[in-house]
């Protein structure tokens, strides 16, 4: 080998030695840094004209492995998804209230039973009275408080929505610059492992909002997509676009805008429609925890405080309406059914309707045997009342409300059912259908189901419209549907329209037996929930739209305008208690003072059953405390699956960092290896150099 050769060949050791203590003093100062991945320089033998003339030194490359990096990603937005749902399911938990809390809702249902006891055992005195009443008005406080908290979580978790989206946009600008800064180091030769380690930094933090798919390309760059397959980022940046971004005003809706994805202009701004959008949970991350909060978890537990509220003013209004006041009031004024004069009964059994003085005895009555009546509307009830009685008191329906009054102010009026027979409709009888005598009152609800049968007339007008959305479990929008009745149709023509649509691929639709609409999901999409967006539809113009006559969401709903009848909520002595002898003839004694059967009634019905529909047959207080206790169980699952997440993550980290993260040890025993290696290559150059100089001298 040649002088020159071996020159040579310790230059390039001195050159490669030199390399890499350079990359290990990098190291070395970057220890303990986070997401710093370690260099290494690359080695080569070098080769000239076939023969070899020491190392080639290359740049210094990250030290990294790319699918334990993909596995901190993943678990990372699994943490931040289990992150969101934990701390807002656990703030509803802390609306709730502990378990057996005086203020907690079930304390205030148990309240309710408890006062109408005492209303039994003490024949029913003032104050037992007020203090019954006042436990109603008490738990209707707490339901609608519980409802507005709900509704403020939801705000809120709006607003994070819309800080999400702006925080995802600017991760995305960053990626996508230091994408073209490791292309470019990459594509002239250059180390890119300063850039690619921020850029690692932004994906994972990236991955805590969304989950995402990363993809390395040959040229150094990163290619992001959601789970689903929606590019965020390749050579061209997109970016999310949603109306409520970063206005920090959330407010709770029953929708909400889509979240799409534009094409991001050279000048940072939005760009056209790539025609994607994220439209549910399934994007995971934050922000998919997030929409599953907005979109299903808390409008389903405001539903079912809805239903929990139908179901109590119910059970309450069946026992107010079978019993009256002694003396009777003179006018029995009830709320709107969304009916008309024409429209159908679809009453059986029978009631009588009587006319009784101060004294409690019997003035006048009538008694009305629906399946015999003809033609069966609601404007020959009236007609019939009004003729049986003789004058002594009138029966009125006018704009969906009936009244009955009595014509002497001395008198009262009352309304009984039949013992045996009594008269029924959807399950409630004809007072409480009408609401003559409720005790809780709404003017968004009827607070019954309808009744209505299929070829009864829908009332609805061509041009009025329902848009209802159909999501999965998981708050998925699956599809949705505008419907638009056309006058003159039936409800079975509504029926029909809605199992065409594209609602029907999903499951079927169908009137139940108290006249609400009723959605069996296919087995494909178990859990799948109907919404109503909007709808614009009135009845006969009686204000009752077809998603409150249907019980579309929460039943009837109602509960925000929900209170205890005013005069009761004034003067507890109009709370009706006793029951009308409805066998008692002319001139007999048909009320008696001190009757308490009313309250023994309270107390009876607030241990039954009621018909929830979709949740079921079950008790008010049974409902009310499986309600908050799965609000409690989800709030400790989602606690757990935190703690599990945070564990999954550490552990990927810590497998990432002990793979590519600088080890004080290693990098010190390399150092001396590095130094030992710089010294045998420059002792080569000095023995060489004697060599070359003992040559010199032997020529001269």
């Amino acid at each position: 080998m040649a002088l020159n050769d071996i020159l040579g060949t310790a230059v390039s050791g001195l050159a490669a030695a030199q390399a890499g203590l350079r990359a290990v003093s990098n190291n070395i100062a970057n220890v303990g840094v986070a997401g710093y991945a370690r260099e290494k320089v690359t080695l080569s033998t070098a080769v000239v004209a076939g023969q070899i003339s020491g190392v080639k030194v290359g740049e210094a490359e990250r030290v990294a492995d790319r699918f334990l990096e993909a596995t901190v990603y993943r678990r990372a937005g699994d943490a931040g998804r289990a992150e969101v749902t934990s701390s807002y399911l656990g703030r509803l938990q802390s609306l709730l209230g502990e378990p057996g809390a005086k203020s907690g809702l079930p304390a205030r249902l148990d309240a309710i039973n408890a006062s109408a006891i005492a209303m039994t055992g003490s024949q029913s005195s003032a104050q037992t009275v007020a203090v019954f009443t006042g436990d109603v008005e008490d738990a209707l406080a707490s339901m609608k408080q519980t409802t507005n908290d709900v509704d403020s979580l939801r705000a809120d978790v709006e607003s994070e929505v819309g800080y999400s989206v702006d925080k995802i946009n600017t991760l995305l600008k960053r990626i996508h610059d230091l994408n073209g800064t490791v292309a470019q180091a990459t594509g002239l030769g250059r180390s890119a492992s300063g850039a690619a380690d921020q850029r690692m930094n932004a994906i994972e933090e990236l991955s805590g909002l969304i989950s995402v798919n990363v993809r390395d390309q040959p040229d150094g760059r990163v290619t992001i997509e959601t789970q689903a397959g929606q590019m965020l980022l390749d050579t061209r940046l997109r970016q999310l676009d949603y109306a409520n971004s970063g206005n920090g005003t959330g407010t709770s809706q029953t929708t909400y805008p889509d979240i799409n994805i534009k094409f991001a202009n050279a000048n940072g701004t939005m760009g056209a429609l790539t025609g994607e959008k994220l439209d549910s949970a399934a994007v995971g991350g934050k922000l998919g925890g997030l929409l599953d909060l907005r979109d299903r978890a808390l409008p389903a537990f405001s539903e079912q405080m809805g239903v929990l509220f139908n179901g109590l003013a119910e059970t309450l209004n069946r026992v107010s309406n079978a019993s009256t006041t002694v003396p009777a009031p003179k006018d029995l004024i009830g709320r709107q059914t969304g009916l008309v004069g024409t429209d159908r009964l679809n009453f059986t059994g029978s009631a009588t309707f009587a006319v009784t003085a101060k004294d409690g005895s019997m003035v006048a009555k009538t008694t009305i045997d629906f399946s015999t009546l003809s033609p069966n509307t609601v404007n020959q009830m009236v007609a019939t009342i009004n003729a049986n009685l003789g004058g002594a008191a009138t029966a009125n329906f006018t704009d969906g409300v009936l009244t009955f009054s009595a014509a002497n102010s001395a008198n009262g009026v009352a309304i009984a059912q039949t013992e045996g027979n009594p008269s029924d409709r959807a399950g409630v009888g004809v007072s409480q259908f009408f609401g003559m005598n409720d005790l809780i009152r709404s003017d968004k609800s009827s607070l019954v189901p309808s009744g209505f049968e299929g070829t009864d007339p829908h009332g609805f007008t061509t041009g009025e419209s329902a848009q209802i959305i159909l999501r999965d479990a998981s708050g998925l929008a699956l599809t949705s549907y505008t419907l638009q009745p056309q006058t003159g149709d039936d409800f079975d023509d509504i029926i029909t329209e809605l199992n065409d649509s594209p609602l029907g691929r999903f499951g079927a639709f169908s009137l139940d037996d108290r006249g609400r609409v009723r959605f069996d999901p296919a087995t494909a999409v178990s859990g799948a929930v109907l919404s109503v967006a909007a709808d614009s539809t009135d009845r006969f113009g009686t204000g009752r739209s077809f998603s409150s006559l249907m019980g579309m969401s929460g039943l009837n709903a109602g509960l925000a305008e929900s209170e205890v009848r005013s005069d009761i909520a004034a003067d507890s002595s109009k709370l009706p208690l006793a029951m009308l002898n409805a066998s008692a003839a002319v001139g007999e004694r048909a009320l008696g003072t001190g009757d308490t059967r009313g309250a023994t009634a309270f107390v009876n019905e607030l241990q039954k059953s009621v018909d929830l529909g979709k949740d079921g047959v079950t008790t008010i207080g049974r409902f009310s405390t499986q309600l908050l206790g799965r609000a409690g169980l989800e709030a400790n699952q989602a606690s757990s699956r935190l703690e599990d997440a945070n564990a999954r993550k550490a552990d990927a980290v810590n497998r990432r960092d002990s793979y590519s993260g600088v080890n004080i040890d290693e990098e010190l025993s390399q150092m001396v290896v590095l130094q030992n290696s710089y010294a045998a290559a420059a002792r080569i150059m000095t023995t060489a150099t004697q060599m070359y100089d003992t040559l010199l001298e032997m020529v001269r």
